[in-house]
């Protein structure tokens, strides 16, 4: 029987919950951060009933959580977190992290003013979409060779750094620096490294996006400073993922799961949750061919940025630096220390359309976010805004250090198309002084800004709950799509 918002138990203003006893099989709560505005938005999809499968999971401990950019995904909802404790026959899923493994967000803040920017947009537009790929299946201008792939796989963006994409200094601005531990290249099929090959440093189709963004608003001037950011600033977000080698592997596990699934009696209502053990040797498996694939992720990021720097030089001159402020993933699942019930515990956290938001003086946050808490970068959706801001120490005691990671759809790729604002939506974006390239038509019609949830709720929701604190919002002026 589906799970419709009417069914849901209000907690208050910004949490509601499913309880077990709502479905056979739930083995915890269902505690979705939404607003009751924006509830009708979750009657046409089954994101809901996804969020209480994952109830189900074995080994899970808390609730199954969901964010209030949650709309249908595969197996897990997307904006769906879930921690399972290894210890007690815990599960892994690639549901609960998704294709495009380590998809994710960089944030650069440059040293130009949006009024030095402005009169060479078109400019700066029209040369970054010429450095930098973007499009699907598209390949890249870095080329590395299949034995140095696998180096990829295991060091990430410090590969890049070696190889003079970027500066030492942006792994300090990088969730897990840029490379998380536990990789294996040979866990990782021989069809997803060749799809992955040509593609470092490559921007991909769908939601992905760089976006030249300005300060429009700084809402904690304390937070704001140590991440260099200040009003009328021109910033870039790059959005961006482990292109064809990320989705290969989740496929490849995925079929291997199914399979396995009945071995270990994990008896779950949808395939698409299919699970082993954390330390079942398909479990091992999967996290470690996971770890290499978000390797890949963070190195393509890492590409991107030089090529944004690179574009940014030759407009405005090698004076134009650009910083990395930080850089954080959103389709993951992590070993991570949280103390629950009064006992600290390390459990597997998937975060499937999720940001990791750790409050400050967490040991994983380089120093100069220590008394800040983690920046959260949250997207818009081409036309609207993308905000800024920091992990907080509710987030640790309710959602294991978790937030959302955008707007979140509220209409289909192929509604979104046929609807009537793909007709103008290019030139609707120019009259709001937004300068768009792309690819495609498709790259713009399918992405346009009313096929998502408003992001000013959706971020009012994280803030007003605790679970986030607002530090700035930024608003696009030039963006380039796949």
């Amino acid at each position: 029987m589906p799970v419709l918002p009417g069914s849901l138990q209000k907690v208050d203003d910004y949490r509601w919950r499913i309880p077990r006893s709502a479905r056979p099989g739930m083995l915890t709560d269902a505690l979705i951060y939404i607003s009751e505005p924006m509830l009708r938005d979750l009657a046409g999809d089954l994101s809901l009933e996804q969020a209480a499968n994952v109830a189900m999971l074995p080994g899970i401990t808390g609730p199954s959580l969901a964010m209030p950019d949650i709309h249908q995904g595969y197996g897990f909802p997307i904006g769906g977190v879930a921690a399972t404790d290894p210890a007690e026959g815990g599960v892994v899923s690639p549901g609960g992290v998704g294709f495009d493994i380590n998809c994710g967000v960089r944030l650069l803040a440059s040293s130009l003013g949006v009024d030095e920017v402005r009169p060479r947009l078109r400019e700066l537009v029209n040369q970054l979409f010429r450095d930098v790929p973007c499009g699907a299946g598209r390949t890249g201008a870095i080329t590395v060779s299949y034995q140095e792939l696998d180096q990829v796989l295991k060091d990430g963006s410090a590969f890049m750094i070696e190889h003079g994409y970027g500066e030492v200094a942006d792994l300090d601005r990088c969730e897990e620096s840029g490379t998380i531990s536990g990789a294996d290249p040979a866990t990782v099929s021989d069809r997803a490294k060749h799809r992955g090959l040509p593609q470092l440093g490559t921007l991909g189709s769908g939601n992905h996006f760089l976006e030249v963004q300005f300060v429009e608003k700084i809402f904690d001037p304390s937070r704001a400073e140590p991440m260099g950011l200040s009003l009328n600033q021109i910033v870039i977000l790059i959005h961006c993922g482990s292109r064809g080698l990320g989705h290969q592997v989740c496929t490849d596990f995925l079929r291997e799961m199914d399979e396995s699934s009945s071995r270990y009696r994990t008896n779950l209502p949808d395939r698409q949750l299919a699970c082993v053990p954390v330390e079942s040797p398909e479990g091992r498996a999967y996290l470690a061919a996971m770890r290499a694939s978000a390797n890949f992720a963070w190195a393509n990021r890492q590409g991107i940025s030089h090529f944004t720097r690179r574009a940014f030089a030759r407009v405005f001159g090698e004076s134009a630096r650009l910083r990395l402020v930080y850089d954080v993933c959103h389709n993951i699942a992590k070993l991570e220390r949280h103390t629950v019930n009064g006992r600290e515990r390390e459990l597997m956290v998937h975060r499937k359309g999720a940001t990791r938001a750790f409050s400050p003086f967490r040991p994983e946050l380089p120093e100069p976010y220590q008394a800040t808490g983690q920046p959260v970068l949250i997207p818009g959706s081409m036309g609207t805004a993308s905000y800024v801001l920091t992990g907080t120490e509710a987030a640790m005691q309710e959602t294991f250090g978790t937030t959302c990671h955008g707007a979140g759809r509220s209409m289909s790729r192929t509604a979104a198309k046929k609807s009537a604002f793909a007709r103008d939506a290019r030139e609707r974006l120019e009259e709001k002084g937004i300068f768009v390239r792309a690819e495609t038509r498709n790259g713009i019609s399918e992405e346009i800004p009313e096929a998502y949830k408003d992001v000013d709720a959706v971020v009012n929701v994280v803030h007003e709950a605790g679970l986030s604190r607002r530090v700035a919002r930024l608003k696009p002026i030039g963006v380039i799509k796949g």
